[in-house]
């Protein structure tokens, strides 16, 4: 027998070893061997899953600094970084639809801003303060030129919550914004005393304004398209408001402006700023024993001549309330406390199709009646009116009885729902709120956007042609008088 014949059979066990019992030697150099192949095995595979690993992780960083760097080296729109002199806050890169619209404030002479509010003084024979920080803006129910050119030259760690951001850099605004106070020029000669010379003319400082917008190349470049003007009062710049029909304009209705120089696409509903105290109680209907309320002008032009008519149908009712009163201080607080104690408050159309009762009546708590068929309101992307207001079509309200008949049909009930909703949204109606109705408009303006850019290079492409009438391509004003009721 060969040398190798014997080594063979002395690997074969003679019989299986016991479980208990030690491995003989044979066993274990046959099992030492199959572990280092098992172990090679477990190697390979945990390098190949490590390698797998940084692969990934080495591609997903790769793919994500190529879509950054092709971002920022195209210039996308979609990456704001914005600069101020006055703050050193940085706003980082967000989404267009996060990021705040970059807004010039327009540095205006003087004589358009704090120069107005200097005659108001001097019309009235009132002692005018030696600097500009210390002239106060003259209340009244147009106050929202004051209240958004106070917001910008707020610092950005106040503006908390804004749509927009102020740049001190023009080349790298959105938006343009005019801070004219251009409803405050045209009041500053009423109740001037005749012993003053008149020495303000709103229409002029109007035409100056023109002029000196149209010497601004950031206004030539885009025809003003991206510019936002304030005229709140429905006669602001009436001499030169189709100067700026290309503009965002600000504007409490549209009864006064043509359909080719305002449109809901285009321009913005604001609330008149409230003339009477803010009722903070909770709703409820017990201390509220009047049925309807009214307190103003009764004769009126135009739509305003339905309030006389008004008058003769409801000052006999029982439990309403009809007083005709001018502003004033007295007459504020009477209505402040008839609306605060009525269950309704009725809101017909005045010289335009808006009037500052409307916005009294919500943040007293006081549901609205509203008699204007082609009114426009503030905010109804978000407020569904109807939840906080009756509205009644003047062919219906100027039937005897209908009126009180509809509002004494209503149950405490609905008169609840009605007041719960009303303190919703009053803070949209607070211009005097961080989060309120400057927010809030600065949220439209914002919106405004990307319809003014569209416009603006389809300007760039369109052939001009004349026409022979207005070209109003676009959803304009209200003009057919909906009729809702309860």
């Amino acid at each position: 027998m060969s040398e190798r014949s014997s080594k063979a059979r002395k690997l074969k066990p003679a019989s299986p070893p016991s479980i208990d019992g030690p491995l003989p030697s044979s066993a274990a150099t046959f099992i030492v061997p199959h572990m280092a192949r098992k172990y090679s095995f477990f190697k390979k595979t945990l390098v190949a899953l490590l390698f797998l690993f940084a692969l990934y992780a080495l591609l997903s960083n790769f793919l994500s600094t190529v879509n950054i760097s092709s971002f920022s080296s195209s210039g996308d729109s979609n990456l704001v970084f914005v600069s101020r002199e006055s703050s050193s806050a940085l706003y980082a890169a967000l989404p267009a639809s996060t990021s705040p619209v970059r807004i010039y404030m327009y540095d205006l002479p003087r004589k358009f801003t704090y120069g107005v509010v200097e005659h108001h003084y001097r019309a009235r024979e009132a002692t005018v303060p030696p600097s500009d920080a210390e002239l106060k803006y003259p209340g009244h129910q147009h106050m929202a030129e004051w209240y958004l050119f106070w917001d910008l030259n707020r610092p950005d760690v106040d503006r908390v919550g804004s749509s927009v951001v102020r740049v001190s850099d023009p080349d790298e605004a959105d938006l343009f914004y005019v801070p004219f106070f251009s409803s405050l020029s045209l009041i500053v000669n009423q109740g001037r005393p005749p012993s003053t010379a008149l020495s303000y003319v709103d229409e002029e400082v109007q035409e100056e304004l023109v002029a000196w917008l149209e010497d601004q190349q950031y206004w030539r470049r885009n025809g003003g398209r991206d510019h936002v003007i304030i005229a709140q009062d429905p006669n602001a710049l009436y001499r030169v408001v189709d100067k700026f029909r290309n503009a965002v304009l600000l504007v409490s209705d549209f009864g006064r402006l043509r359909p080719e120089q305002a449109s809901l696409v285009k321009d913005i509903i604001l609330p008149y700023s409230h003339r009477i105290s803010t009722y903070n109680g909770d709703v409820g209907v017990q201390n509220r024993k009047t049925l309807l309320f009214f307190m103003g002008n009764r004769f009126r032009k135009e739509g305003g001549k339905i309030r006389d008519f008004l008058f003769q149908i409801l000052e006999n009712e029982q439990d309403v309330i009809m007083k005709h009163g001018a502003q004033s201080r007295e007459s504020r607080r009477a209505a402040s406390q008839g609306m605060h104690t009525s269950k309704f408050c009725i809101n017909p159309a005045g010289d335009t199709p808006s009037a500052c009762r409307l916005f009294d009546a919500i943040v007293s708590l006081c549901v609205p009646v509203i008699v204007s068929d082609n009114i426009e309101l503030p905010f109804e992307d978000l407020i569904d009116y109807r939840k906080i207001a009756v509205f009644v079509d003047t062919t219906n309200a100027l039937k005897p009885g209908f009126l009180i008949s509809l509002l004494r049909a209503t149950s405490e009930e609905r008169l609840l729902e009605y007041q719960k909703e009303l303190k919703k949204v009053k803070r949209y109606f607070e211009y005097g709120e961080s989060n309120g109705t400057v927010n809030e408009i600065w949220r439209q303006v914002s919106q405004k956007l990307p319809l003014i850019k569209l416009m603006i290079n389809r300007d760039k492409r369109i052939v001009k042609r004349d026409l022979n009438g207005p070209d109003c391509t676009c959803l304009c004003t209200n003009k057919t008088g909906v009729i809702t009721t309860l």
